[in-house]
């Protein structure tokens, strides 16, 4: 199944002009150092513990874990190896996969009001498990969930749907090397199916075809290249059941938040999200229905997160 590209809408004038700014190596250094640095302190400032977590975390031997889920034939496309969220070598990497948890708790902080808070980041994954549970019926018992990360998004629709077999797949084993020490030490029920990890790219997963209810994808379209985010559709539409859902989470580029940020919080934004402009300028809804779903809804979740489902045609 081949779609063509939908036109690729052009950042405004203030994103090209940071774009330009971040151009200059210095410059963009300076601005993932700031970046990072503010998200540090914003977490420690609320109690999280970023820095003792991490260290513990980068401390311990994960060559067990890795063991059991990398695959050593992987090559990684080009565009997951490009800097990103102020690492070098992206989330490739023990820095990155002993740090995600806490600065999810970090950035989404401040979504639900001035006062940070942080349960934001399970704030947020409930308002999208509220669309879900609205919109998709019957309870779905095979979902894989793209760009896992480590585990953080499967195991909340673990317990969303206790009933279903969760695949995470992700294209960084060092998050998946902590998504299965996360299983193993986890309280979740043993009777419980367990979350199956592969190490994969989810434009290319390796899955059996028409086999899932559900395809979910939290907070992984704003870090994809356009070619990358089609590629991806395709394969969620060949990975499930006919009927099935396909459903993403995700910034919402309409949201008023980022068309008044001010231009230096979105340099520090940019800085660490190279390919948001493409995110921002690609029409998903087309896309979606190019790939072969019915027309998605598209529901607001917070003032600048999104929800959008779609069927399977």
């Amino acid at each position: 199944m081949t779609a063509q590209s939908p036109a690729f809408v052009q950042p405004g004038l203030a994103s090209r002009l940071v774009t330009g700014l971040l151009s200059i190596k210095p410059l963009a250094n300076f601005a993932r150092s700031r970046a990072r640095k503010m998200m540090i302190e914003r977490a420690e400032g609320m109690g999280i513990p970023w820095r003792k977590t991490a260290a513990e975390l980068q401390g311990r031997d994960w060559s067990a874990e890795l063991a059991q889920v990398e695959n050593p034939n992987l090559a990684y496309p080009d565009y997951y190896l490009r800097p990103f969220h102020a690492y070098d070598r992206g989330n490739l990497g023990w820095e990155p996969a002993s740090e995600v948890e806490v600065a999810a708790y970090s950035v989404h902080s401040t979504i639900f009001g001035p006062e940070k808070s942080a349960d934001g980041d399970a704030r947020l994954r409930a308002a999208y498990h509220e669309v879900l549970k609205a919109t998709i019926a019957p309870d779905p018992q095979a979902i894989v969930d793209l760009g896992c990360s480590v585990g953080m998004s499967t195991f909340a629709l673990q317990r969303l749907y206790p009933q279903a077999q969760l695949t995470g797949v992700d294209l960084s084993p060092n998050f998946l090397a902590v998504a299965t020490h996360n299983t193993e030490h986890s309280p979740m029920n043993p009777d419980r199916a367990r979350p199956r990890w592969v190490h994969a790219a989810a434009e290319a997963t390796g899955l059996p075809a028409a086999s899932y209810d559900l395809v979910s994808a939290s907070l992984m379209y704003h870090e994809l290249p356009q070619t990358a985010a089609i590629a991806i559709l395709q394969e969620a539409r060949r990975l499930l059941k006919p009927g099935g859902y396909l459903a993403i989470m995700d910034m919402n580029p309409k949201s008023e938040v980022y068309a008044k940020m001010p231009p230096y919080i979105l340099t520090l934004l940019k800085s660490t999200e190279p390919y948001l402009d493409q995110y921002f300028g690609l029409d998903l809804s087309e896309a979606i229905a190019q790939a072969g779903f019915e027309p998605p809804t598209i529901t607001p979740t917070t003032v600048r997160h999104r929800a959008i489902v779609a069927r399977a045609r």
